[in-house]
């Protein structure tokens, strides 16, 4: 099972928070046709190197791990996409004002529960911080994605939750602008697309006129 030509591990990481970018793993999230970009457990392992959730090392035990149980790999990819879109509507919600449905709070507090069986206390000198148990289980890169989920939800700056401008993209960014004014997940693709749509919009009227 390999991971090193997987397009996941190209998507570019636009969120500013690490459970946006695994939200971001689908494109056109927007449409009745989104793009899937996690279509095996060696994408769900590519995308994570590429997010910095797995060491290369690491990366290669879950990998030869998963070619050992292989009906198990392709479960746990079950459970990243339904994360990955539960998470997905609860920050679409935030980001309109509006309140998440409680299947999706349900399962993503079912992730945490399962996550955090894993957390632990390290020391680092005379500070502490969270840190992960050694075990290489074939869902560990979940563990980092819920615990970026439970952050910002509970700590990080909701009100800043953005879903791109776009009419078929959908991507959900953090908006760090002074004056919370940004509109495209990237300004060089999809604002750059609006700005056309809208050019030739305009010419279209002019033509008729």
């Amino acid at each position: 099972m390999e991971e090193d030509s997987s397009k996941a591990a190209e998507l570019a990481l636009l969120g500013g928070a690490l459970c946006l970018d695994f939200a971001n793993t689908v494109g056109d999230h927007k449409t009745d046709h989104p793009s899937e970009h996690l279509t095996s457990y060696a994408d769900l392992v590519a995308w994570s190197r590429h997010a910095g959730i797995l060491d290369a090392q690491t990366a290669r035990q879950m990998l030869a791990q998963a070619a050992r149980r292989p009906a198990a790999a392709r479960n746990v990819l079950r459970q990243a996409v339904a994360l990955r879109e539960a998470l997905y509507r609860i920050f679409v919600a935030r980001a309109d004002d509006a309140s998440p449905q409680s299947r999706d709070l349900d399962l993503l507090n079912q992730a945490i529960a399962r996550a955090f069986a894993h957390a632990r206390l390290i020391s680092n000198g005379n500070d502490f911080a969270w840190g992960w148990e050694e075990e290489i289980a074939l869902d560990r890169m979940l563990w980092s994605i819920t615990h970026s989920a439970a952050d910002l939800l509970t700590m990080g700056n909701l009100d800043r939750v953005r879903q791109c401008g776009d009419d078929e993209c959908g991507w959900l960014f953090l908006d760090t602008s002074k004056n919370k004014s940004r509109r495209w997940c990237d300004m060089n693709d999809c604002g750059n697309r609006a700005k056309a749509r809208r050019f030739y919009t305009r010419l279209r009227v002019a033509l008729k006129s």
